[in-house]
């Protein structure tokens, strides 16, 4: 959940570093460091705790001069946030500088070992064991710095990402990856190279990269080239991609926050997740990335979905879409109890995972499994080249678009336009929903896009309920049938950015206990747009009132009898109930924003939080 990057090359690296390290801060906020090797063999390292301008403040005025280095912002797990506990991390003789993204399992057993030896250490992180026990083991064999690096993860338990210089050679930076991603950036003539743990602070100076695999080291040399090798000692071919990625989709342009910015992307995320899928003329879904097992699906005995925070509540609402319009029964695990609970998984099964970055760790070791189970694995992701787009057996992109903000919200409204996509197509091939009933989802579904345009113009509006609510410590959200998930998503929202306790419950759950909570300093949120459970809602919200609770409520366009009955109401575009997640979660995105911003909050970095969870 760190953020890593390195350059070697003929530019200055600081400068290039400290921007890498500014794209990647929403990996990891806790602090941040440099290490540069200059001209005269010394390592120099410059880290602190807090963020990356604390870091340029910190190494102001220091010897920065150098066409090598490492950068590192961290997001804690080893270790509490401090100076000492930054990476880089040095090995005992100062030769080597490391930073790691990832948790070394064994790292007690490897520390006990070294300190027998005589290694001295000076923070509580398992990276700084791990650069130990590195040079322990090139002194022990007399290898060379990477055979040394090979030999060592040989024995290492647990994920990494890790980046090395060694100040004995100044044409060579060392990277391997095992379940945390790391990205190569090659430039032009081979005469600089970049790393990251993703594209963003690689794309402005090239599109070339490659994806490192599992089990890999790269050697980046200037002199002598780019060298793949597997922890097998097996030389790999470079698999060299062009990035999908331009520079402006990662700037704020003119938003104050990332999170604001990637809201109102939404028309156009939601857009380009359906272009070239929905045909409304012939009433068909095309999936391509899904084709060779259309066959397969259409007989599906029931499908398993597997994610980790709103990409599990955008699983939940492809439950509720997929068993309507399918009939085939769906089960929605979180990806790190799935791993754990001995899932039964039979051979020729369903198991469908969803995830943003494409790297989250618990997800990616549920596919691992499900495929040791011989269940084929489906995924929804937002990333090209990412580990669960290459280890799925097929899937579906959401071009939602690079999504910077910590806090899901494009993402989770692509995913859900793209579940809805998989269970139109599954209805189809089923034969299970007639064709007027999905030419009438079909045309729905189109209109959605201009629908959340419309929910956006009300961003001022809920600004101002926002400012009604913003010194409060509780909040329940609550909805029925496919808006209970986005009660929940409500609730996660505020809960991450607002610091505010918030629960998200189905409505007529709340007699079962939250109700009790109720009272005239408690905001209740309720998703009672009119569908089929319209009148039940209605009376959940009288139960709330008769408690003296406070009721905003989220009813469709010209409804009069909830807005008699709540003291705030935000309107939206009526549309069809299964498609209504789509349009009723905009508008609780931008109350949890104002809530942050008036808060006092940081929006984009919420403490506590990364973006990319890539360690258990």
């Amino acid at each position: 959940m760190c953020g890593i990057v390195a350059y070697i090359g003929k530019k200055q690296a600081y400068p290039i570093l400290i921007k890498g390290l500014q794209r990647l801060e929403y990996r990891g906020y806790d602090s941040a460091g440099v290490a540069l090797l200059d001209k005269t063999g010394n390592i120099n390292v410059y880290k602190c705790k807090g963020k990356v301008s604390d870091l340029e403040v910190f190494s102001q005025d220091k010897n920065t001069q150098s066409v090598l280095g490492i950068g590192h912002t961290r997001w804690a797990t080893h270790g509490e946030p401090n100076d000492i506990n930054a990476h880089p991390h040095i090995s005992q003789t100062g030769n080597i500088a490391l930073i790691h993204n990832g948790i070394i399992e064994n790292y007690e057993t490897l520390k006990k070992s070294l300190i027998k030896g005589g290694s001295v250490f000076k923070s509580q992180t398992d990276t700084e064991v791990l650069v130990h026990f590195i040079e322990s083991v090139q002194k022990k064999t007399g290898a060379d710095l990477v055979e040394a690096v090979r030999l060592a993860l040989s024995e290492v338990v647990g994920a990494y990402a890790i980046v090395i210089i060694d100040k004995n050679n100044h044409n060579r930076i060392i990277a391997a990856r095992k379940s945390s991603p790391l990205v190569v950036g090659v430039g032009k003539n081979n005469e600089e190279f970049f790393i990251g743990s993703d594209a963003t602070p690689i794309v402005e100076y090239t599109h070339d990269v490659i994806y490192l695999n599992d089990h890999e080291i790269a050697v980046l040399d200037v002199e002598k080239g780019l060298q793949i090798i597997g922890l097998d000692n097996k030389v790999k071919p470079l698999a060299i991609q062009e990035l999908e990625l331009e520079l402006e989709s990662i700037e704020k342009g003119g938003f104050e926050h990332f999170m604001l910015k990637e809201i109102y992307e939404q028309p156009r995320s939601v857009q380009d997740s359906l272009r070239g899928r929905l045909h409304a003329d012939t009433a068909k879904v095309t999936l391509g990335g899904i084709r060779d097992y259309e066959a397969q699906l259409a007989q599906a005995r029931r499908i398993t979905i597997v994610a980790c925070g709103t990409s599990w509540i955008a699983g939940l609402v492809g439950k509720y879409i997929i068993e309507e319009f399918a009939r085939i029964p769906v089960d929605v695990d979180y990806g790190s109890e799935f791993r754990y609970r001995n899932p039964i998984i039979q051979t020729g099964d369903f198991v469908l995972v969803i995830s943003q970055s494409g790297e989250t760790a618990d997800t990616l070791a549920a596919i691992e499994l499900a495929k040791s189970h011989g269940a084929i694995v489906l995924g929804i992701c937002n990333v090209v080249g990412s580990s669960i787009s290459r280890n799925t057996h097929a899937g579906i992109y959401t071009h939602a678009g690079p999504e910077i903000g910590v806090a899901s919200t494009k993402a989770f409204t692509a995913q859900v336009a793209v579940l809805t996509l998989l269970a139109l197509r599954l209805a189809e091939l089923r034969g299970s929903m007639d064709e007027n009933r999905r030419k009438k989802h079909i045309k729905a579904l189109q209109q959605i896009p201009a629908q959340i345009e419309s929910v956006l113009k009300q961003n001022d509006a809920i600004k101002e309920v926002a400012k009604a609510y913003q010194k409060a410590n509780n909040a329940l959200y609550l909805g029925r049938g496919v808006c209970f998930p986005v009660a929940l998503e409500g609730a996660l929202k505020i809960k991450e950015i607002s610091y505010i306790h918030a629960e998200g419950y189905p409505a007529a759950e709340m007699k079962h206990g939250p109700i009790a909570l109720v009272d005239e300093s408690m905001p209740v949120v309720v998703i009672a747009n009119q569908g089929t459970s319209y009148e039940k809602i209605v009376s959940n919200i009288q139960e709330v009132k008769a408690r003296k609770g406070k009721i905003i409520a989220l009813v469709t366009e010209g409804d009069e009898q909830v807005r008699h009955l709540a003291d705030h109401v935000i309107e939206i575009p009526a549309t069809l109930d299964a498609l209504a997640p789509l349009v009723a979660t905009v508008p609780l995105q931008l109350l949890a924003y104002h809530m942050a911003v008036l808060r006092g909050c940081n929006v984009d970095q919420p403490r506590n939080l990364a973006k990319s969870v890539t360690v258990e």
